[in-house]
């Protein structure tokens, strides 16, 4: 049997084209982190404090920054929301892609899998058949050998009785 050998990574290598939607430079990267950070409960958790710190200090009357409908907070979130959204969608998009491409790279190697331990059973069954005519071989020399063997046991006794003579 003939090994090869192989990069173990073959089939991921296909995806390293899929880097960050973003750009890979340090803009791309900490894009990208902030995108995936939007939707952790830290960030929930913190905007909610902020938010109810930012009521608290107008509702209470120690500064008077954005006062009651909350003008200010309101044009916070729209902002918040306008720049989250894209960037959500394209961290998103882009996780897809690399699914994909992972998916893809795991049926290839499921298939080279399949197609590997096909070739091998068709090497074991080829190796059994050769053991079997081996087998076959052998039980016909050794079938050969004792008629031979009889045969000489047969002659080695007419010899001696016809040399040393049968009593007749």
């Amino acid at each position: 049997m003939q090994t090869k050998t192989r990069n173990a990574t073959r089939f991921i290598q296909t995806t390293q084209h899929l880097h960050s939607a973003f750009g890979s430079d340090w803009f791309g990267q900490k894009a990208e982190s902030f995108a995936r950070y939007f939707g952790t409960p830290q960030f929930l958790i913190s905007q909610t404090v902020i938010v109810a710190v930012w009521i608290g200090l107008n509702m209470s009357g120690l500064t008077h920054f954005d006062v009651y409908p909350f003008i200010l907070l309101n044009l916070a979130f729209s902002l918040q929301a306008a720049y989250a959204a894209p960037l959500i969608l394209l961290a998103q998009t882009r996780q897809a892609d690399r699914d994909k491409a992972l998916a893809e790279a795991d049926a290839q190697h499921r298939e080279a899998l399949a197609s590997a331990s096909e070739q091998r059973q068709r090497e074991f069954a080829e190796q059994n058949e050769k053991l079997m005519q081996l087998l076959e071989q052998n039980t016909q020399l050794t079938e050969t050998t004792n008629r031979l063997s009889q045969r000489i046991q047969s002659l080695s006794e007419d010899l001696h009785r016809h040399i040393v003579g049968d009593g007749k």
